[in-house]
């Protein structure tokens, strides 16, 4: 029964440092958290709580030469 409470313990306090990580890693990337994309953003990576981590697409590198 000891052993159910320690892991129990280990697991709860995880979460919330997992979820950071996760967030920290889009906000690295140089996007941001949200519920859903828009139209010119592409999803690059998740973040906690069922979010996801979107970019806004770059337009290509054509000059106008």
């Amino acid at each position: 029964m000891r052993m159910f409470f320690f892991v129990f313990a280990v697991l709860f306090f995880l979460a919330p440092a997992r979820s950071a990580f996760f967030d920290e890693k889009c906000y690295h990337l140089k996007g941001r958290c949200v519920k859903s994309c828009q139209k010119n953003e592409e999803l690059v990576a998740l973040c906690g709580k069922s979010l996801k981590c979107c970019l806004t697409l770059q337009p290509c590198g054509k000059s106008k030469d």
